[in-house]
């Protein structure tokens, strides 16, 4: 507590005992002269005189702020690893959207070639066929005259068409002549209709001629389960599996007709495979994934641009002056 305070407390409360004195005698008494009476003078101001200051600007080797403005700089790292991340994903957008061009050019063309040879008159099926020439002739029309042996039939699912469930009809046909065999892929069938009994009028014998395209057998995904042939069970076209199980060439043909609807109520009434329509169903998404992997790349690249042009946060101002400032 400074001196001044002390004083001015000590005088307070002797005014105060002055005046509960004055009003219980109810007369005028002249207050006492207060011991700290000292404390109420101006003490005596020293007369040594005051070092003068100095001033900033007397020293020469001083900086203004006008000639040497402030310096921005930063207190630790701006980005790190997120930048390099966010770098990183417009380049391998835009390698993954030109892929997909190139991947457009070639199913076009797949799909174009596929036309063209199913537009051709259909071409007798020779009696020996090279496995390895099957894809120049995907899509071909074929004919193949001969005996179905219904004995070997083997049913390929479950397959779903038009909501209901069923099977893909799969018979070796033994060809006249010079007695070779290949995979007929006859149609669909309904669930309902599995057993050769409940089926008579699909068992058809006899000589017959097939029309059918000559296809690669789709390939089996990582979610379908292995054939189980012991079993007779058959979830993928297995073309060299299913050609030793039945001694035949390991080709497969898919058998055609006509979209008749009436026809097709006829065959699914009583059990009689619904062969494949005579087109080209490849699937060709590869427009969509380039509008996705080159939008992609446009917008991280305008994140990018804006993430590095904007001004950090954590930045501090450094400005060069004198230490006497």
């Amino acid at each position: 507590m400074s001196p001044a305070t002390s004083c001015a407390s000590t005088t307070m409360k002797t005014l105060t005992r002055a005046l509960r004195l004055a009003s219980r005698r109810s007369t005028l008494t002249t207050l006492p002269k207060s011991p700290l009476q000292p404390c109420l003078q101006r003490q005596p101001i020293s007369s040594t005189p005051s070092r003068p200051l100095k001033q900033a600007a007397d020293d020469p080797t001083f900086t203004s702020i006008l000639d040497n403005p402030p310096e921005l700089i930063r207190t630790g790292k701006r980005h790190g690893y997120g930048l390099i991340v966010l770098a990183i994903i417009p380049i391998t957008a835009f390698a993954l959207g030109t892929w997909q061009v190139q991947r457009l050019k070639w199913k076009t063309d797949l799909i174009a070639k596929s036309e063209d040879r199913l537009v051709a008159p259909p071409l007798p099926l020779p009696p020996r066929i090279d496995p390895a020439a099957v894809p120049d002739f995907d899509y071909r029309r074929v004919l193949a005259t001969g005996k179905f042996r219904h004995d070997q039939e083997m049913l390929i699912g479950p397959r779903m068409r038009d909501g209901e469930e069923g099977y893909m009809v799969v018979t070796p046909l033994e060809r006249e002549g010079d007695g070779t065999t290949v995979l007929v892929n006859r149609g669909w069938i309904s669930k309902s209709k599995r057993a050769q009994k409940d089926r008579r009028e699909s068992l058809i014998q006899g000589t017959v001629t097939v029309e059918g395209l000559l296809r690669e057998p789709w390939k089996k995904n990582m979610f379908t389960p292995n054939n189980r042939p012991d079993l007779g069970e058959f979830y993928f076209p297995d073309v060299v599996q299913m050609a030793q199980l039945t001694g035949s060439q390991p080709i497969w043909v898919e058998q055609t007709m006509e979209p008749d609807l009436f026809k097709i109520y006829e065959y699914a009434e009583k059990g009689i495979p619904i062969g494949r329509q005579a087109e080209v169903n490849l699937r060709n998404n590869h427009a969509q994934y380039i509008f996705t992997w080159y939008g992609l790349a446009i917008a991280t690249t305008i994140m990018f641009y804006i993430l590095v042009k904007k001004p950090p946060r954590d930045v501090t101002r450094r400005v060069r002056q004198n230490k006497q400032w």
